[in-house]
Parts: structure tokens; sequence; C-alpha cells
């Protein structure tokens, strides 16, 4: 039996060239090894579970984004209860209502609930700022605050203020679900090194 027959199983592959064999002191050379077998695995975290996402999921993005979107309507509604407290205050010294002692008993009580509405929608304001600003490194903590927030914003939204907070609604219960789900669980527990 030679190298050269075709029968040999011990030979060279048929269609392929024989490599000379290198001598000793050469350094091997590592043939990649051809595309066969199983496929290559997704990285795993060292707990066992599948990789930590290293962008931000387009979901949680998208929670970050309605929690500006919130903090800009709460600029708006804070803005307009001021003016509204200060449109009151200004009518409560007008002569000509002076007189009107059910316009003043009115203007009295509810120019004092209008400016607390203006102090807490300042306060939420404030709050929903800091919370937008830890969807790029906060961690779990963030993340149950930020669901918290959110579904307090909702049910703010449905009862008190149910004319202007309907879209508040909308927007915090969209929140809760992207900080929720799955993705916003990986975001929030990935490694930082």
């Amino acid at each position: 039996m030679s190298y050269g027959d075709p029968n040999n199983p011990y030979g060279a592959p048929q269609g392929q060239p024989q490599q000379p064999q290198q001598g000793y002191g050469y350094p091997q050379q590592q043939g990649q090894a051809p595309g066969y077998g199983y496929p290559q695995a997704p990285p795993v975290s060292p707990y066992g579970g599948p990789a930590a996402p290293t962008t931000m999921p387009g979901s949680v993005g998208a929670a970050r984004v309605m929690m500006w979107v919130i903090v800009g309507l709460q600029v708006v509604g804070v803005a307009f209860f001021a003016f509204a407290a200060a449109a009151l205050n200004a009518a409560k010294d007008d002569e000509s209502l002076r007189d009107n002692t059910a316009f003043q008993d009115l203007v009295g009580q509810s120019t004092g609930v209008i400016w607390g509405y203006v102090v807490f929608g300042l306060a939420w304001l404030v709050f929903a700022a800091v919370l937008a600003t830890k969807f790029k490194n906060g961690g779990n903590g963030a993340r149950v605050t930020i669901l918290v927030f959110a579904i307090i914003t909702a049910v703010l939204g449905i009862y008190p203020f149910i004319l202007v907070g309907l879209v508040h609604t909308v927007l915090a219960i969209l929140v809760a679900v992207f900080v929720g789900n799955a993705n916003g669980k990986a975001w929030f527990n990935r490694p930082r090194y």
C-alpha cells in the first residue's frame, strides 16, 4: 500500500493536495476546523444566564423618551396651575368682584389648593427628571422606583386629574410595561464594570 493508493484509508483525502510534513523544531500551524459540528453558542454570563445587553433595548429607550415627555407635560401643567393661581389672586383684588362674597369664598379656598397643586407638580416634575436620567446607568433599584413612579402617575392621572391626566396615564402605563418586561429587567440588572 502506498500513499497514492485511492483505497488506502490512511492516505490523503481525495481532491485535496497533500501538504508536506513540518520537521522537528518548526512551529506547528493550527488549522481551522471545517464548518461541521455544533454551531457557536451565544455568550453566557458568569451566572449561567444569557449575556447582558450592551446597548439599551428599544423598549427601554422608548420608556426613557416617554419619561421625558412626562417631564415636559409636567412643566406645562405646573405653568398652567401657577398662571391660574396668579389669575385668581388678581381677580380677588378686582373692585367689581370684592362685593361678591360667594366668589371671594371660592377664590380664598381654591387659591391655596391650586398653589398646592403647583408645589406637588413641581416636586413630581423633578422626581420624573431624576428618574429619566437613571435609565442609562441605574440599577435594579432605579427600575423598581421607575415602576412605582409610573404606577402612581397612572393612578393620579385617572382620579384627580382625569381631564388633563389621560396622556399621563397612557404614558405611565407604557413606561411601567416597558421597564417591567424582560428587556427592562435585563438592562437594569446588567453588570457594570
